[in-house]
């Protein structure tokens, strides 16, 4: 794709720019091809037949929780590339994150594809940090195919932050529960019979602090981040929540759900009739013992690919905003007795008409 840059007079904004924080694509951002891989637990949830691959051990043949993430991450880009008809040396760049320390699962999942990579880190608002990068990457001109990555794994998850697995330690009602999983993304820059919906625009999030503790209470400490990137996006693109068939958050869960509602309202936001969260989708509140529901960075992206584009590519829902949430925390950060401040990034998909 060719651009002509344009030079702009002093303090002319870029055509990309719209409103305070956020950009509107001047030309279509194509979702080419996903795939979700998931654990057995999200295997027997009620969106069990749209994933492309269920385990039937969360360890998926490795030895440890950790090597079992990248794995996940591993066979789903492959999936991904695969599902689009291309080649692994197709892709330009890859986009990717997990939540554990420096990022290992992704270091190491993806090692062998020898791709440029950008890891990241978003806590479980990555899926939308890396769709907002790569689509950037892509509508800028500077690639024709980039892959966006990400996953969680229970068990490594609560090793990294809670307690060992081993520990039976009793969780509250607040509690998420981590999603086993692993989305994979292929955006392209050209339209194809395959493609399964556009990426329009995209408002990166802000860190938002109302000082939280609670670990265990992530939707609380999330839904404030949630709350402010929608209120920004809604002024920056002129919208109403009407303008939307769903906002869909990440990982906020019941509790954070209830939070997020009332923060909007009290802007004169409703959004009540439009939301929806992939943490209270992926598991079954009534027979799955999950307590608030679903969270970690392969919540929203695994039902992103399996769900929620469906629907879209399907024509059921024509625009969405997609908000996946992060808590920003980290072990060291809860041991120190820090707050756990939120961020959530806000990427708009469409149906190709």
């Amino acid at each position: 794709m060719n651009h002509q840059n344009k030079e702009k007079a002093p303090g002319e904004k870029a055509m990309f720019a719209c409103g305070r924080q956020s950009i509107k694509f001047p030309v279509p951002v194509f979702i080419k091809a996903s795939a979700s891989i998931v654990g057995k637990k999200e295997g027997e949830g009620p969106l069990a037949d749209l994933f492309d691959m269920i385990g039937s051990d969360d360890l998926f043949g490795s030895n440890t929780w950790e090597e079992a993430e990248s794995s996940l991450q591993r066979d789903a880009l492959h999936l991904a590339i695969k599902k689009a008809g291309l080649h692994t040396t197709d892709l330009r760049y890859v986009f990717a994150g997990d939540l554990l320390g420096q990022s290992i699962a992704t270091s190491f999942g993806l090692a062998q594809y020898e791709l440029p990579l950008f890891g990241l880190y978003g806590a479980c608002s990555t899926c939308g940090l890396s769709l907002s990068l790569g689509a950037m990457t892509i509508c800028g001109g500077f690639a024709d195919y980039v892959g966006c990555v990400t996953s969680s794994h229970f068990a490594s998850a609560e090793k990294e932050f809670r307690y060992p697995l081993a520990y039976g330690s009793q969780r509250p009602l607040s509690a998420s529960w981590t999603v086993t999983g692993s989305g994979a993304f292929i955006l392209s820059n050209s339209r194809s019979d395959s493609a399964r919906a556009i990426i329009s625009g995209i408002t990166p999030g802000r860190i938002v602090d109302f000082g939280l503790k609670d670990s265990l209470n992530m939707g609380a400490c999330m839904a404030p981040a949630a709350a402010d990137t929608i209120f920004n996006h809604l002024q920056d693109f002129e919208r109403k929540p009407e303008d939307y068939d769903k906002i869909i958050t990440g990982d906020l869960g019941s509790v954070g759900q209830r939070a997020l509602l009332d923060l909007l309202l009290e802007k004169n936001i409703d959004i009540s009739a439009q939301h929806m969260d992939c943490g209270m989708e992926i598991f079954d509140s009534k027979t799955q013992d999950t307590h608030a529901g679903g969270s970690g960075c392969g919540c929203a992206a695994t039902v992103l690919s399996a769900y929620i584009l469906k629907k879209i590519e399907e024509g059921e829902w024509k625009r969405v905003l997609f908000v996946p949430t992060g808590a920003l925390l980290s072990k060291t950060s809860f041991n120190e007795g820090q707050n756990v401040p939120g961020i959530a990034h806000s990427v708009v998909i469409e149906h190709i008409s």
